[in-house]
């Protein structure tokens, strides 16, 4: 099968794009994959929401690690308290040690995906309410793996009015257009080698 870099080569103006539209030729081989507007109203207010999302897993995932750290050191911890110190108290104390650090471990296994899923659901919910977010994530679905990871970046990203690479290998990027304040347009464009 003849892959559309190889259709390109010698004959630019004869290429018919499987997706979007070929721009005029003294664009030199500029492919339109996608093209939608954002309402920048309700982008600014979305960026706050995003970024909180995000902070809170991230902040999840930290307290987990650290409290997993903690019960180990807490584990760990005993064993030598329990060799170097005589008495029958020291036997309290590290069953009471013991005791306690499966009990943390129980409980934060069986809580821990819980609180993740709770940590993960304002950042759902963004998603979910965020009509410029889905615009976003349909238009560029079909070349980043895992979208539902990765597109909050990416959303911010435009929204932060930049060029954002989504696929530096083929070319494919994201262009945000702000010059008009009621409607931001998108474009999700790649460059056709040899076609200039």
């Amino acid at each position: 099968m003849t892959s559309s870099v190889e259709k390109t080569t010698g004959n630019a103006h004869s290429f018919v794009p499987r997706y979007g539209q070929m721009l005029s030729p003294e664009l030199k081989g500029i492919l339109v994959l996608d093209e939608f507007t954002l309402d920048p109203e309700a982008a600014r207010k979305e960026q706050h929401g995003f970024r909180a999302g995000m902070a809170a897993v991230a902040t999840t995932m930290r307290r987990i690690a650290a409290a997993r750290v903690v019960i180990a050191i807490v584990a760990i911890a005993n064993l030598p308290l329990f060799l170097l110190s005589s008495g029958w108290w020291i036997y309290a104390v590290s069953l009471t040690l013991v005791v306690g650090v499966h009990a943390a471990v129980t409980w934060l296994n069986r809580h821990e995906p819980r609180l993740k899923q709770q940590s993960a659901l304002e950042l759902h919910l963004h998603r979910e309410r965020s009509a410029n977010y889905r615009k976003v994530r349909d238009a560029v679905k079909y070349m980043i793996d895992t979208p539902s990871r990765m597109n909050e970046h990416l959303y911010l990203e435009l929204l932060a009015a930049k060029r954002v690479a989504l696929n530096l290998a083929h070319g494919t990027v994201a262009l945000l257009d702000t010059t008009d304040d009621s409607a931001w347009k998108v474009r999700i464009v790649r460059e056709l080698p040899g076609a200039s």
